[in-house]
C-alpha cells in the first residue's frame, strides 16, 4: 500500500482535495480531519495510522461483501477501499457485480476508479490494474 501513497511528513491536498497526511490518512487517531499545516509526522507515526486505516477498509469488505473471498481479492479491495473509501465502495458497482456472485465483472469495475476531480491519473490507471490483477490471481504490474 505505501507504495502506492508515498510518504509525506505534512499535510498535502491529494488530487482528490482532500487534506492528507503520511502515507494517505485523512483523519487523526482522535477522529479529526487532516486540516492544512498538520505535521510533521515521523515515518512511524505515519505507519501506524496506515495500519489502523488498513484495518478500517478490512472492517469494510468483511461488512460490506457477503460472498466468498480469496485472501488475494480480499486484499485488493482494501486496497481500493483504503483509496476511494468505504462509503463509495459500498454504493459501487464492483460491490453490486461482486455481492452477486459476479467476480469476472466485478474484477473488470476497478478500472473504473482512476479520476480524481474527473481527471484520469495515471498513477490511479497502474494501481486499479494491481488491484484488478492481485483480485483475479494474476500477477501485478
Amino acid at each position: 500500500m505505501a507504495e502506492f501513497e508515498g510518504y509525506k511528513p505534512t499535510a498535502y491536498l491529494c488530487p482528490a482535495g482532500v487534506w492528507t497526511i503520511g502515507y494517505g490518512s485523512t483523519r487523526w487517531d482522535n477522529g479529526k480531519p487532516v486540516v492544512k499545516g498538520d505535521g510533521p509526522i515521523t515515518q512511524d507515526a505515519a505507519r501506524r495510522m496506515l495500519r489502523r486505516d488498513l484495518e478500517d477498509a478490512a472492517r469494510a469488505v468483511d461488512r460490506l461483501v457477503t460472498v466468498p473471498l480469496t485472501e488475494h481479492q480480499r486484499a485488493a479491495l482494501i486496497s481500493l477501499i483504503y483509496n476511494i473509501g468505504a462509503g463509495a465502495f459500498e454504493r459501487s458497482t464492483l460491490l453490486r457485480h461482486l455481492n452477486a456472485e459476479r467476480y469476472v465483472s466485478a474484477a473488470g469495475e476497478f478500472t473504473r476508479w482512476v479520476k480524481a476531480r474527473g481527471e484520469t491519473l495515471p498513477g490511479l490507471v497502474r494501481r486499479r490494474a494491481d488491484e484488478a490483477a492481485l483480485f483475479s490471481g494474476r500477477a501485478a504490474s
